[in-house]
This record gives structure tokens, C-alpha cells and sequence, in this order.
């Protein structure tokens, strides 16, 4: 045993001894209370390597009362398991022992190999513990697999690999408790992260640094970061080409080039790429990407990665790198539309519904136009202008429906209003009425909600009415306040040349962000970066003073409250060079869309709707009773003696009433700090009217659609010349 590895010396011989794991082997857990009572059933342990999945196994060999046989599956073939059940079965007939089969790697065996061992743990001659690296329910037995409780265990924290390395280094029968041993914190914590979660690895970097260090003098050990890098000198790569490391990496890296983050999907390639993954299976991936997510926003893309796909099976590696990473920056910074998903909506129409038949004038006209007039009245596009003419193309049954709904992302934007005007069009060519299906219609499961997710879109409008107001000159000295994700800064940037630009954070996470971002980005000038941690009056009066700096001032929502209104624009006003100007954008809390609105108009009682009105006004006016509006900021104006005008901006959008936010509305929390809004009506209506209000809210609003807007307003401000 002297002579065994480190890592087989140190391996737990009881449950007191190992580490990590608690969430199956803490005490009380099921599976410490089976090993201590020797009670177990047939177990599977499922991990990545250096988690203790074949230490358990050796535990519950040193405890049970069982005979316990251990075989290899890679080394294993049908005589030793026929040898494990004959020796079971006659420790069953002769001592009345059960028996204990340990498969190590047991997803290595076929399916017939598994099947072998299926009627013994049924009948009970065997208790099955195997352990594997890949996902047990894709790689065992499935009637095997019922009759087991899988386990998995997780990589080991950084806290349990301390504890481990600490456990070698002090024992003195098995590890180097006898020796001299100084580590140093950055070497030890090298050792720590390049283990990556695997024990066995931490322990032979561990024992290689040991063998190979000299001790000096007076016998101690000395191993610092250079022999660490050097015993264990690169993280490896926990990447199987058909296990869950595989799929989870080719998701991650996928969903990076969807999100449009080329940084990650050049990062997830690299993962790929150094562990040997196929690029015709990356390129396979590309090319669908293509087509799913990005589309006709870009028809190009779909010939760009084909174009790379070809051009690597000529250079091959390691240039066809190049051609990889060509293809995934396309995407990744490609305009996105999933409109192509129309498609499955269609399908999804086809396979449920009854297939009406093909209209008259689009049928076949070359085999039975004289006998049965097929094809009469078809209206040939190209004798039309524009090659167009508005006529019947799809069923009966289904005009009015929709499947296909372009975005407005790149090419797709093109052709909107031409798709829309044309649709319109079509379907007002017909005189019968429309089928009444809405295209929100079990909105849950199509895919046309995701296109009515305008957030973007909202935010944009806002920027743009800010900068129509603002009238932005290259070398203008910019203020952005309330900066946050840099909405408004990043459009200043754009149009300054000679100026500056100065950002105010109200968190200092978010100032981070914001200059990593930038960091990122060498083209654009650098801007000044504050954070107003105590507030954005106090920032400004003691940043500024009554120094004049600013040529304009933009920024959104950072007058929150009514009180601060005159203390914040007055800051600004000292803080505005002459011929100055403000240009600040304001969600206006208080008018935001009511929810009893949308019960007008329906069979609610007149009563109980005047009812539920008073009370949400009443709620509302309680709690936007210090929020900031147009009335207080122009009054703070004005006092200020500042010139104010005002534009409403009403921004539209659709809000869909799902399973959770219905929830979140509708029904009772018991938490009196965070009270739903039911829970608020109920103070003031009662449990009877608030209870007729769910139940109208079941049919009238759950999974529904609706229009949702939101109020703001842009308030210019300027001063007069002779008030500086």
C-alpha cells in the first residue's frame, strides 16, 4: 500500500472520511442512512471522475454484511458477470448472504450484457451498484434502470479540495504526515482551480509536486506556484463527444451566437475545438442557426456557413480554424428573426385540423379545366402591375389566419409593410367573414409571442425622441445621468467628436459593466464614469458646485420621488454651461395601464366595476402618492425660473397574462410585506367582490394578450441667458 499513488492511499474508507457529496451523504440523507443500516438497494452513481463514485462503492464494501464482488465493465464480458451470478446464487443457497455487484463504468456495457444482469437484482440475488460518468437514462437499460435509485454526485468545491489536500498533507500513516511541507497560498490555490472539481487530480499534482521538490537544508518541502504550474499544467477538459459535457457545451455555445454575443460563441468554440470536437458537426449546427434564427433576416447566412463548411473540408485543420470562427462571428453579429418557425405553426395546422380542400381557381387546370373546371378564376399575378393581384390562396376554412409574421431585423424589416399591406389586401378581397381566431389564440405555445416582445424596440423610441430633442453637436460636453445599462450614452458616443461625455451610476456593478463594455470597444472615445451612491441632488452639489461644465444634459427615471425634483434640477442647473440644455425622459408611474380597464366593456357587474375602480384608483393614489409626474417636475422648473416644455409619449406593447404573472396578481401571498394585488383590493372591496373578480379574471384575462401601454414624458428645459 506504501507503494500505491497518493490518490489511492488517501481514498475514504468510512463515510466519516469523505468529503463533499452532502447533498446524498449528509447525515440523515437516504443513502448514509441505507450504508449505515446495511440496507441497500440496487444504486447507480452518476458523476464526472474524481467525485467518489467508486470510493462509495469500496465504502459500502468495508460496511455491508453482504458478499461483494467488483467487476470492470471495459474489462468485463459475459463469463465474468455468468461468474458474479453463479457466486451470488451460491452465497444466497449456502450462507444466506446477499450479494453485492459493483459495475465500474457500467454504461459500458451493451444492452445484452444489461439484460443479463436484469433477472437476478429482480429476483433479489443481486444488489447492482454501478457508477458511470454518462447520463444513466440515456446510457442504461431502461428496466434496469427502474429498478436502481440513481445518485449523482457533483463536482467537489474548492472547500472540500482544501480539505482533502489539508488531509494528505497531516496523515501520517497514508499521506505526508511525516514530512516537512510548506505550500504557498497562490500555489495551493493554483492546485485548487485547475483540479476543477476532481480529487484524484488535486492528489496526484499534489504527490508529483512532493516526489520532484528537493527539501532544503532543514528538510523542508518548499513548493511554490512554479512547481504547481508545473505538476499539473493545464485544466483538463471535461468533454466527451456523447456525453452530457457535449451537448451542454455545443447548447451554451448555440445559444451564445443566437443571443449575438460573439465574444461566448468564440469561447464555447475554443472549448469545442481543444477537445476535439467534429467541425462538421459545429458546421451542421451553423447551417440550421442559419436558417432558425437568424433567416430572412440575413438570407446570406445560410450561404455564408455554407460557403466556410465547404472551404474547411478543403484546408482541414488547423487553418479551417479561420473558416469555424468566420462562420460563427457571421452569425453572432447577424441581425436575428425566428420568423422561419412559421413553418411548425403551419405544420401544427396541417396535422390537427381538417385539410380542407384546395380552392377551385388553384387546382390543376391541365387535366380536368374542361370537365370540371378546375382552375377557373385563377387571377395569373404576372398580367398585374407590380406582378401582384390580391386573390384566395389559402382553404376556406382558414382565411383570416396567419402563420408567417416577419421582423423588422435586417432584410426581414424590408419587406414588413409589403408582407402586412399585402395580407391585408388578400383578406379584403373576400366577403365572408372572418373565422375570429385571434393570433393569440393559445399564445403559450406559438411562436408569434416572441415576436410581440417589442422591449427593444419601446427603448428605442425613447432614445430617439431624447436625441430629436437633444440635437446632439460633435464637441457638446454630455451629461448622462442615471446612466445604467447606457442607453444614452452609447448614441452620445456615436455623435461626438471633439466633446465629452460624462456618466453618472447609481450602483457601482453597474458602472463595471458599463466600462468593460467600453473596454471592449477602442473606437469610441472614453467616457468620465461617477458613482452617486447617496443620491443624485447631493452627487451633483458636491461634485460640481457652481462649476458650468455641461452643454447638455440628458437622462431617464432618476427622479423617482416628488421631494427630489427641485434639489435635482437645480443641481443640474448649476452643473449647465450657457446656452445649456436638459433633455430628460420620465416613466410616469402613476398612469401606467389599469387592470379593472380591461373588465369595461364585458359582463361585470356596473357595480362591482365602479367598485373595483375606486379601490385601484385608491391603491394607486396611496402608492404613487410621492412619485414624480409632470405637475411636480414642471412646478420645480418653474420655481427655478428654468424655461420647460413638455411631450407625452405614449409607447405601446403586449403583455401576455401567463400562468405565473396571473398568479403573481390574482392570488393570495400571506406576506404582509409584499402583498399581491388582489390581496390590496380585498382591504377595500371585501372577500365576496374580490372573489366574483378572480373568477372573471380566470376567463377574461388568463393566458390572454393585451395591449399594454406605458406613459412617459420628455421634458426639455433650458435657462434663460441672463439667470447665469
Amino acid at each position: 500500500m506504501e507503494h500505491a499513488p497518493l490518490a489511492a492511499r488517501m481514498r475514504p474508507r468510512v463515510l466519516d472520511e469523505f468529503w463533499g457529496q452532502s447533498h446524498i451523504l449528509a447525515p440523515g440523507r437516504l443513502l448514509r442512512r441505507a450504508i449505515e443500516a446495511d440496507q441497500l438497494s440496487s444504486l447507480i452513481f452518476y458523476g464526472p471522475p474524481g467525485t467518489g463514485k467508486t470510493t462509495l462503492a469500496r465504502i459500502i464494501a468495508n460496511t455491508t454484511h453482504a458478499k461483494f464482488i467488483s467487476i470492470n465493465a471495459v474489462l468485463a464480458g459475459v463469463k465474468e458477470i455468468r461468474d458474479a451470478i453463479e457466486q451470488a446464487k451460491q452465497s444466497l443457497a449456502l450462507s444466506q448472504r446477499k450479494c453485492v455487484l459493483f459495475v465500474d463504468e457500467v454504461h459500458r456495457f451493451n444492452k445484452s450484457q444489461q439484460d443479463a444482469l436484469l433477472p437476478w437484482v429482480e429476483n433479489g440475488t443481486l444488489t447492482l451498484i454501478g457508477a458511470t460518468t454518462e447520463n444513466p437514462f440515456f446510457e442504461v437499460n431502461k428496466a434496469l434502470l427502474s429498478r436502481s435509485r440513481v445518485f449523482q454526485l457533483k463536482s467537489l468545491s474548492k472547500t472540500d479540495l482544501r480539505a482533502i489536500a489539508y488531509q494528505a498533507l497531516t496523515d501520517e500513516e497514508r499521506g505526508y504526515g511525516l514530512l516537512s511541507i510548506n505550500i504557498d497560498s497562490d500555489a495551493m490555490e493554483h492546485l485548487l482551480n485547475v483540479a476543477n472539481g476532481d480529487a484524484r487530480a488535486l492528489l496526484n499534482a499534489l504527490e508529483l509536486a512532493v516526489s520532484t521538490s528537493e527539501p532544503n537544508e532543514e528538510g523542508l518541502i518548499h513548493i511554490d506556484l512554479e512547481v504547481a504550474e508545473e505538476s499539473i499544467q493545464q485544466r483538463a477538459v471535461l468533454y466527451d463527444k456523447e456525453g452530457d459535457a457535449h451537448f451542454d457545451t455545443i447548447s451554451a455555445f448555440i445559444k451564445s451566437v443566437r443571443g449575438s454575443d460573439p465574444d461566448a460563441a468564440l469561447y464555447w468554440l475554443a472549448r469545442m475545438v481543444l477537445a476535439g470536437e467534429s467541425p462538421n458537426f459545429i458546421f451542421r449546427r451553423l447551417l440550421i442557426l442559419a436558417c432558425e434564427d437568424i433567416g430572412l433576416a440575413d438570407p446570406h447566412a445560410v450561404a455564408v456557413v455554407n460557403a466556410c463548411a465547404q472551404a474547411f473540408d478543403r484546408i482541414g485543420l488547423p487553418e479551417g480554424r479561420y473558416h469555424l470562427a468566420h462562420a460563427t462571428l457571421y452569425l453572432a453579429t447577424a441581425p436575428k428573426s425566428n420568423s422561419a418557425m412559421a413553418f411548425f405553426d403551419a405544420l401544427a395546422v396541417v396535422e390537427k385540423e381538417k385539410n380542407d380542400e384546395v380552392p377551385n381557381h388553384l387546382k390543376d387546370a391541365s387535366r380536368d379545366k374542361n370537365e370540371l373546371g378546375h382552375g377557373k378564376g385563377y387571377l395569373y399575378p404576372h398580367a398585374y402591375r407590380d406582378h401582384w393581384v390580391a386573390q384566395q390562396y389559402l382553404p376556406d376554412s382558414l382565411q383570416g389566419r396567419f402563420f408567417y409574421m416577419p421582423s423588422k431585423q435586417g432584410y426581414e424589416e424590408k419587406i414588413f409593410d409589403q408582407v402586412i399591406r399585402s395580407r391585408e389586401q388578400q383578406l379584403a378581397v373576400y366577403d365572408e367573414a372572418q373565422t375570429g381566431e385571434s393570433i393569440f389564440e393559445k399564445v403559450e405555445e406559438t411562436w408569434i409571442k416572441r415576436s410581440f416582445d417589442n422591449a427593444a424596440q419601446r427603448a428605442n423610441i425613447i432614445r430617439d425622441e431624447v436625441f430629436n430633442l437633444a440635437k446632439i453637436a460633435e464637441n457638446d460636453r454630455v451629461l448622462d445621468i442615471n446612466t445604467g445599462s447606457g442607453l444614452l450614452s452609447w448614441e452620445a458616443l456615436r455623435s461626438l467628436k471633439t466633446g465629452s461625455l460624462s456618466c453618472v451610476f447609481e450602483k457601482e456593478d453597474a458602472m463595471q459593466a458599463f466600462t468593460a463594455l467600453r473596454a471592449q470597444s477602442e473606437e469610441l472615445m472614453q467616457p468620465h464614469c461617477f458613482v452617486a451612491s447617496e443620491g443624485f441632488a447631493r452627487f451633483f452639489a458636491e461634485k460640481f458646485k457652481a462649476a458650468h461644465p455641461f452643454d447638455l444634459v440628458i437622462g431617464r427615471n432618476f427622479i423617482p420621488k416628488a421631494s427630489d425634483a427641485k434639489p435635482t434640477l437645480n443641481a443640474l442647473n448649476t452643473a449647465l454651461a450657457e446656452g445649456g440644455r436638459i433633455v430628460l425622459v420620465q416613466a410616469l408611474a402613476r398612469e401606467q395601464a389599469k387592470i379593472y380597464a380591461f373588465a369595461q366593456n364585458t359582463r361585470l357587474a356596473p357595480k362591482l366595476l365602479n367598485a373595483w375602480r375606486e379601490a385601484e384608483d385608491l391603491i394607486r393614489e396611496r402608492m404613487y402618492a410621492e412619485a414624480s409626474d409632470e405637475a411636480c417636475i414642471t412646478n420645480a422648473a418653474r420655481e427655478l425660473g428654468l424655461n420647460i416644455a413638455v411631450q407625452r409619449l405614449e409607447l405601446q406593447a403586449q403583455l401576455f397574462i401567463s400562468q405565473q404573472l396571473f398568479r403573481r396578481w390574482f392570488q393570495k401571498t400571506h406576506n404582509t410585506e409584499k402583498r399581491s394585488y388582489i390581496e390590496l383590493l380585498e382591504d377595500e372591496l371585501g372577500s365576496e367582490d374580490c372573489d366574483a373578480i378572480v373568477s372573471w379574471a380566470q376567463i377574461n384575462l388568463r393566458s390572454k394578450q393585451l395591449a399594454w401601454p406605458s406613459q412617459h414624458m420628455i421634458v426639455y428645459l433650458t435657462r434663460p441667458l441672463d439667470s447665469l
